[in-house]
């Protein structure tokens, strides 16, 4: 992500929950948190039950830095759940580490989330008035306690329907109950989440590249409004269906950016999808250039897709690596000032100067953000002797925040949203900037637009929020997707 990995959006929570037959689940949970390291780098922490008692242990930093060989061994017990986060909603302190433990007069409860609801003040106001005290400022600590609240009026499939009922947004969970593990999806299915079957037992996962990690099979998606229950013992797991609608909006940017191209979501290889984009990204828009370079690593893919096409067309683009990534600076997203942001740029990404001289290059990445590492690299690529840079973006423009779990800037930050895409070639630098249509993402991933969620880049959102227009009764907009210097 151009933008988005060095100061635009941040990868969503990763959730796991895992069942086994003989043997504690804190070092496959631990693993699986690792294969989902890259959902969120601010907190890592496991719940575990050994049937009697409940044993938790939260640490801010990365999966590494928050447990050591003591703290697993202190999670005992062959169930449990697993997060790492970063935060969408709430503190970025200890305070909203999950997984969110409690013990209440119906047995204790672990949860984790992915997502982020959008009435999350309201939910929390109704039960401050029942009397619950609140010890973080996050959403996750809202859905536990009404889960609590409902537990104690029946059993677990209904408390699960009762608090899906009354909170609303984007959600995957993982949940303990006592030694029982449940997952659940949101209704409109716009988090991810896996079911994988192990030798021992079973996992649930925000990605299938966890389960690959614990040497699993994945068996398949978690459907919308489904809550899936492991078995104790790990010998199987049931579903129930507690919510169904007409249509789902899965988050498009999942296959984008945000998952592994080695995990499989509702039933798509991503790597084969944004290889697909790529493909499609020259249909609608390639330039006949010299060499064809990915904005390493996000753009690989799309970049592969992207010369594979034009190569059958007898277009005489080389596929090459033109940007070496230092793989030892850190996100460079959080750097806390614009000057120090551009500089990590330069820090992170140096061109490969026998690549680009004389030559005319197209970069790929898959998205713009706010722009300026857009303009960074264009003016990199110029310094190392290219004579065009060309830019193709293998999403849509962002236009609008995301309400749903991804930290997106503002619309007051987000280029797309206040420029045209002349404007925004103009700003980075590029000889031509072409971004991919919302119908071809739609194309590539085999959905139907209405089963999307495309808010961001339409400015129209699958949820009721305020201030903002649904886009399950107003007609979308069609976005331009191209410029070039002399338009």
């Amino acid at each position: 992500m151009t933008d988005g990995r060095f100061d635009g959006p941040t990868e969503k929570c990763g959730v796991v929950g895992v069942s086994l037959a003989d043997r504690d689940a804190s070092r496959p949970l631990y693993y699986a948190l690792y294969a989902l390291q890259h959902r969120g780098q601010e907190s890592a922490g496991i719940v575990t039950h050994d049937g009697f008692q409940q044993y938790d242990h939260v640490g801010m930093g990365l999966v590494g830095d928050a447990f050591d060989e003591a703290d697993l061994d202190g999670l005992r017990g062959s169930v449990g759940i697993g997060h790492v986060r970063y935060p969408t909603a709430g503190s970025v302190d200890a305070s909203c580490a999950q997984p969110f433990s409690v013990s209440f007069k119906s047995g204790s409860l672990g949860l984790s989330h992915n997502g982020n609801l959008v009435n999350a003040d309201e939910v929390r106001d109704s039960l401050e008035e029942r009397g619950h005290a609140f010890t973080s400022d996050g959403d996750t600590e809202v859905i536990a306690h009404d889960l609590a609240r409902n537990l104690l009026d029946g059993d677990l499939i209904r408390a699960v329907r009762r608090t899906m009922d009354r909170i609303h947004g984007s959600y995957a969970l993982t949940i303990t109950h006592d030694d029982t593990v449940v997952g659940v999806r949101d209704p409109e299915g716009n988090r991810p989440l896996c079911i994988g079957e192990l030798e021992d037992g079973y996992v649930l996962a925000s990605e299938s590249a966890a389960i690959d990690t614990l040497d699993g099979e994945l068996v398949r998606d978690v459907r919308p409004g489904e809550l899936v229950v492991l078995e104790p013992d790990g010998s199987g797991f049931e579903s129930y269906q507690l919510v169904d609608r007409e249509n789902t909006a899965h988050c498009f940017f999942e296959h984008v950016y945000f998952a592994r191209p080695d995990s499989i979501i509702d039933g798509e290889l991503v790597y084969e999808v944004r290889r697909e984009l790529g493909r499609l990204l020259w249909e609608e828009s390639g330039v006949d250039s010299d060499v064809v370079m990915p904005v390493p690593d996000s753009g690989r893919a799309f970049a592969s897709g992207y010369a594979e096409a034009a190569q059958e067309e007898d277009a005489s683009v080389e596929f090459a690596e033109g940007l070496m990534k230092n793989r030892y600076v850190g996100r460079t997203f959080i750097m806390p000032t614009q000057d120090a942001r551009e500089r990590a740029v330069r820090l992170k990404l140096n061109p490969i100067r026998s690549t680009v001289e004389g030559k005319s290059v197209t970069i790929i990445d898959d998205s713009i953000v706010r722009g300026t590492t857009s303009n960074q690299l264009v003016a990199l690529l110029r310094e190392a002797g290219a004579e065009e840079v060309h830019m193709r973006i293998g999403a849509p423009p962002i236009v609008a925040p995301c309400y749903m779990g991804i930290d997106m800037a503002s619309r007051e930050e987000l280029i797309a949203a206040n420029q045209s895409v002349e404007d925004i070639r103009e700003t980075i630098g590029a000889d031509s900037l072409s971004y991919l249509s919302i119908d071809a993402v739609a194309q590539a991933l085999d959905s139907a637009r209405t089963d999307l969620c495309l808010g961001c880049v339409t400015g129209e959102y699958p949820y009721d929020i305020d201030g903002e227009p649904t886009d399950r009764d107003v007609e979308r907009p069609v976005i331009g997707p191209s410029a070039s210097a002399g338009d």
